[in-house]
């Protein structure tokens, strides 16, 4: 069976918390999951919409991912 990504980008992210996309990409990576940057900008895009997840800038090449409580 073969979850959407979404629910597997939020389960990665409820599993470490607060990071960086570049971390993230990593966890996916090493989990198995290949995808690219710009599937991830539309999951993270998808799930700040539902109102999951918080995405804010860092620095001009690096974002901050935390769950909304």
């Amino acid at each position: 069976m073969k979850y959407p990504l979404r629910n597997i980008v939020l389960e990665k992210i409820k599993e470490v918390g607060n990071l960086s996309d570049n971390d993230l990409l990593s966890i996916l990576d090493k989990g198995g999951v290949q995808i690219t940057i710009a599937d991830l900008n539309k999951t993270l895009l998808d799930l700040e919409i539902f109102g999951l997840v918080r995405v804010s800038w860092l620095t001009k090449d690096k974002r901050r991912i935390e769950l909304v409580t």
